[in-house]
């Protein structure tokens, strides 16, 4: 998968490097000189300075490819409904997602028809995470206070769970499936749900039970 990240703050930052660990390819834009610098010196010439606001610059990052997602994750709102509508309706992009620093500004993006949009970390890793099955499992939300996470697995069709009532896949201590969602329609998980291929599933579960629950329900 190809990326274009738009803005090297914190967030911009932490993004790519997972990105990159995932062996994704990458280009990440940056306006100011110091930061651009700090992050080339670190992650080398996948990282551009620029305003990624201006046509030039997110050409020489390769939007007319195009790439498979942008994230427009800068620490200015207007900034971040320029660059997402630059890529869906000048380039084409298939996802862009956009980052809301002042929530009060989320209507605009909605108006704009940017609806794709997180303000953490997670929250744009779990949404990048999503438009690569071959991941399995991608982590929705974190619920720190109750020490829980909620995830979604997609269900391949040779995944052990296929074919199976809820009651009969062994799971382990601190897990349990909630949700499926088949062809658009979701219901709550019960003992006798049968899971099929295509679903998505979601579960909530103790941190550190994640490839337990992984390999008993997608394999």
């Amino acid at each position: 998968m190809y990326a274009i990240v738009a803005g090297g703050g914190k967030v911009g930052a932490n993004i790519t490097r997972s990105l990159v660990q995932m062996g994704h390819e990458v280009t990440l834009i940056e306006q100011r000189r110091d930061r651009w610098e700090q992050l080339e010196a670190e992650l080398g010439p996948i990282v551009l300075q620029g305003d990624a606001t201006e046509l030039h610059i997110l050409e020489r990052a390769g939007i007319a490819r195009p790439p498979e997602i942008l994230l427009a994750v800068t620490g200015d709102d207007e900034d971040n409904i320029v660059i997402s509508q630059i890529a869906k309706e000048g380039y084409h992009v298939p996802k862009a997602i956009a980052r809301v620093n002042d929530p009060r500004n989320q209507p605009y993006f909605d108006v704009l028809g940017i609806t794709q949009t997180v303000c953490a970390t997670s929250g744009l890793l779990g949404l990048v995470e999503h438009e690569v099955p071959e991941h399995g499992l991608v982590k929705l939300l974190e619920l720190r206070g109750e020490g829980l996470e909620l995830v979604e697995l997609h269900v391949p069709p040779d995944a052990p769970a296929a074919g199976k009532r809820i009651a009969g896949i062994s799971l382990p201590d601190g897990a349990k499936l909630v949700s499926v969602m088949r062809n658009g329609v979701g219901e709550i998980a019960r003992d006798d749900t049968v899971i099929r291929p295509g679903d998505q599933v979601v579960a909530i579960l103790k941190p550190g039970v994640e490839d337990r629950v992984r390999r008993a329900v997608v394999g």
